[in-house]
């Protein structure tokens, strides 16, 4: 095999989230968000994924591709400290970063090879079609590290508010399961961690969001500390 540069894409991934907005802030967040990757040119090769079988999960290095032209940020504003403080950027997991590559630990669900060869994920927190530029087994024993500590993210964030659907969802998720499994799930576990810019949490915010799902348009509004989801419908450019 021939040498590559580095940051080669190998690979694209697939996922529910067409745009940024509602796309959970770290992996694992959505239990239910799987993912499809799918290598690329030179590296849909069969030989090269072989034995990836016997790793429950895998570290995905990708290219945050929707901020190539965005300019590095030396301080950024972290949702977990409510968007209100500034930190450098290196402390974070911001996409602001000079080199714009994120990574992601996922959950390996499946090796597939019909209709093609593809891997299925779960708990991916990426955009979908983003690049990937490598693909590393997790490892248990030196990956999860016992004593790790971080005093601004200490503990796993918990969501905030309860979500609820009115008929009209309720009758659209019920009568489309087979295209869309388990989406009262998934839709519960996107926007049950109020994915509001933070300043609109303070404050009534009568605003009705719209949050791209798939091909799909989720209607919601948060109300009464619940978020309240009236519309769910086909995305129409």
């Amino acid at each position: 095999m021939t040498n590559k540069p580095t940051s080669q894409t190998i690979a694209h991934i697939h996922t529910p989230f067409p745009e940024k907005f509602s796309v959970p802030r770290q992996p694992g967040l959505a239990a239910h968000a799987e993912g499809i990757i799918k290598p690329y040119g030179d590296y849909d090769y069969l030989a090269a994924f072989s034995g990836i079988e016997q790793h429950s999960h895998l570290w995905l290095l990708f290219e945050f591709h929707h901020n190539v032209e965005s300019q590095w940020q030396a301080q950024v504003r972290p949702p977990r400290l409510g968007g209100n403080q500034k930190i450098g950027v290196f402390a974070t997991r911001s996409p602001f970063r000079p080199s714009n590559i994120g990574l992601s630990a996922v959950k390996l669900l499946a090796v597939n090879h019909e209709p093609y060869f593809h891997l299925v994920v779960a708990g991916a927190d990426l955009v979908d079609n983003t690049p990937i530029i490598d693909i590393k087994p997790y490892i248990p024993y030196c990956d999860a590290i016992s004593d790790a500590k971080s005093s601004l993210a200490p503990t796993a964030p918990q969501p905030s508010l309860a979500v609820v659907f009115s008929e009209q969802a309720s009758y659209f998720m019920e009568h489309n399961t087979t295209s869309y499994p388990h989406l009262r799930e998934l839709i519960s576990e996107l926007l049950g961690f109020d994915v509001r810019p933070a300043y609109k949490k303070q404050k009534v915010d009568p605003k009705m969001y719209a949050s791209r799902l798939y091909d799909l348009d989720i209607h919601w509004q948060v109300r009464d500390n619940r978020v309240a989801v009236e519309k769910i419908v086909r995305y129409c450019p």
